[in-house]
């Protein structure tokens, strides 16, 4: 365990915001954990991954703990999967690509969120079609009062939408951080996750994107490599690089409605994206909403909306070395807000951002 004072957290968020932590924490065990809460009399704290969902609007007085836990291994194969595990403070797309090269498809659709592993569950990251639950197997954690280990599956995790257990705090106290249902947020730190990746693979493909892709190359039955491929072509191609423009990715969740209210928007709207989803709702596209209000390449201060991709708001000033010029937290949800305040005011919809906000 190392602990170091007055850190600046510019180079660990992706937005490339200057902040600094009074206090930064690198675990790198189960070890160093244990020994942290052991010596800590703070109960308070912020766990960070790859700070690639992270939106910092001033220093961090609580301590920020670093997870920097490593490892990968194919742990165990059934009939119908390879169980294959990540230390939680691995890369995201890194982990895809390896398990890519061991002949482990399932995670391609998945490529180039950024990210740690660790961050994965928390968010129930997805893209194309496919989300994280959708590979899950478990997970272990650790109770940051205890310090007691303890593992989860995937209804214990309550997945959803870009949610999960992970992002609500509990309503009492608890006699065990595995009570199914109960808040987890600020009460466990994820060590390891487990995902099973099919051996009956099938690509997931639906999305316009991946078709215009596979029906340019000509290819009827892409591999999962080739699905790989074109996931990182179409996502460099509309989203910026965090090293080049600082970014989050997608800003906003895209919102559900009922068939009926999508109607509706079509009515006045006949172009709005949407895809209608398996229990009757239809799920829109946050982005196009956004465009459609007129935000795609407009400036609030130093925080922007990104000019391919009105889903994405970037950091105007990324990579200056005046701090005057870069984007502050308060510039984006500054402009988060007006944007949430555009939308609900022409389409009656309220956006909701998914990075954390500190």
């Amino acid at each position: 365990m190392l602990v170091e004072k007055n850190v600046p957290l510019q180079p660990f968020n992706t937005f490339g915001i200057a902040a600094k932590a009074h206090t930064l924490v690198r675990l790198r065990s189960l070890d160093d954990v244990r020994a942290w809460i052991e010596q800590s009399r703070s109960e308070d704290h912020l766990v960070l991954g790859g700070g690639s969902n992270i939106v910092l609007t001033g220093d961090v007085k609580v301590p920020v703990l670093k997870v920097e836990i490593m490892g990968r291994a194919l742990v165990e194969e059934t009939p119908r999967a390879w169980i294959v595990q990540a230390g939680a403070g691995e890369n995201w797309h890194d982990f895809v690509t390896w398990t890519l090269e061991q002949g482990f498809p399932g995670l391609e659709n998945m490529a180039l969120i950024p990210g740690t592993m660790g961050a994965a569950p928390v968010q129930n990251i997805g893209a194309y079609g496919v989300e994280l639950q959708d590979r899950f197997d478990s997970l272990d954690a650790v109770d940051l009062g205890t310090g007691r280990e303890f593992t989860l599956d995937a209804a214990q995790c309550g997945f959803g939408y870009r949610d999960s257990v992970f992002k609500h705090a509990a309503p009492g106290v608890a006699d065990s951080a595995q009570t199914q249902g109960f808040g987890l947020a600020g009460r466990a730190l994820i060590l390891r996750v487990r995902l099973a990746l099919p051996k009956a693979w099938k690509p997931v493909l639906g999305y316009a994107d991946l078709e215009k892709k596979r029906a340019d190359s000509g290819i009827k039955e892409p591999s999962a490599h080739q699905i790989f491929e074109w996931v990182c072509a179409v996502r460099r191609a509309k989203l910026p690089d965090p090293k080049v423009i600082g970014n989050v990715g997608s800003f906003f969740k895209n919102p559900t409605v009922s068939q009926e209210q999508c109607d509706d928007i079509i009515a006045r709207d006949p172009k709005i994206v949407h895809y209608r989803m398996v229990d009757g709702t239809v799920k829109l596209a946050a982005g196009w909403l956004i465009d459609a209000c007129g935000w795609k390449g407009k400036t609030i201060g130093n925080a922007g909306v990104y000019e391919k991709q009105a889903l994405v708001l970037v950091n105007r000033g990324t990579g200056s070395s005046n701090p005057a010029d870069c984007a502050t937290g308060g510039e984006v949800m500054t402009l988060a807000r007006a944007i949430q305040t555009s939308v609900y005011e022409r389409f009656g919809i309220r956006l909701e951002p998914e990075p954390v906000v500190v």
